[in-house]
């Protein structure tokens, strides 16, 4: 899976004729449109609900995400007031364009917390074609292993792109994220190249085809439990079962199978 990020202005109308619109828009999946939740958003939504009608003509597959920025400044009524005003323009703007239920999805953003990688990690899954599959292995790794709540991660980005099915709690998710930033900056200080050490041999074969794996318990009555799937990605559980320990042999070897069984998965992709 290899996803690009395009960063647009937004004062420039890219809907000008002068502009190739093919060039920009033909290879898209997702547009993001980042809205301050504290200036006046009624231009924005304005020129947004333009885009989408326009775009929808042409590259009906787009989807649309808006992230409502800076939500975290406002009141929570306020917040609430802000988020429902703005959801019911848009509509009311598309439906009046000729556009019922378009492909557009609302997330509260700010860079104080998580959020903004929760709606990231929303719009990515939403580009993954084999999400149910994925989803499907990490709800039985989930049930067999007792774990509370299992990630799929990119490990640079932080970005979650399956998770099983189960509520995300932020919390969670921070927890995760935090532990994966431990783990890459140990494997920093401590880590070596394994290709350099064993090129070319069987040694190196057999690293790779075992994964890193990592896990910590008593993290605020968790227990976090990493396995690497491959150079970017890792699976990343959390788990509140008090005989964890007893039963890692077993979580060890069905880990190691659906490692097994996403690497078929991200092949075929």
């Amino acid at each position: 899976m290899d996803f690009q990020i395009w960063d647009l202005p937004g004062q420039i109308d890219y809907l000008d004729p002068n502009f190739d619109a093919e060039s920009i828009f033909g290879g898209v999946g997702a547009m993001i449109w980042v809205l301050d939740a504290l200036d006046n958003y009624m231009e924005t939504v304005g020129r947004l609900t333009d885009t989408i009608v326009h775009l929808q003509q042409s590259y009906p597959s787009i989807k649309y995400s808006v992230f409502i920025h800076k939500i975290d400044c406002l009141t929570e009524d306020l917040r609430e007031d802000t988020v429902r005003d703005i959801t019911q323009r848009i509509a009311d703007d598309l439906f009046d364009a000729g556009l019922e239920n378009p492909p557009i999805s609302y997330h509260s953003t700010s860079i104080f917390d998580s959020s903004i990688f929760e709606a990231f990690s929303k719009v990515m899954q939403g580009l993954v074609p084999q999400l149910p599959l994925l989803e499907s292995l990490l709800n039985t790794i989930s049930a067999s292993c007792h774990f509370e709540k299992a990630y799929l991660f990119d490990v640079i980005s932080k970005i979650y792109i399956a998770s099983d099915t189960t509520p995300v709690d932020f919390r969670s998710y921070e927890l995760c994220s935090d532990y994966i930033n431990i783990i890459v900056d140990l494997s920093e200080v401590y880590g070596w190249h394994q290709e350099a050490e064993y090129e070319n041999s069987q040694e190196a074969e057999a690293l790779q085809a075992q994964g890193a794996e990592s896990f910590v318990g008593n993290i605020k009555g968790h227990t976090l439990y990493l396995r690497e799937i491959n150079r970017n990605l890792s699976f990343i559980a959390i788990s509140k079962d008090p005989n964890f320990d007893k039963e890692k042999g077993l979580i060890d070897y069905n880990v190691s199978t659906l490692r097994d069984s996403l690497l078929k998965v991200l092949d075929y992709v």
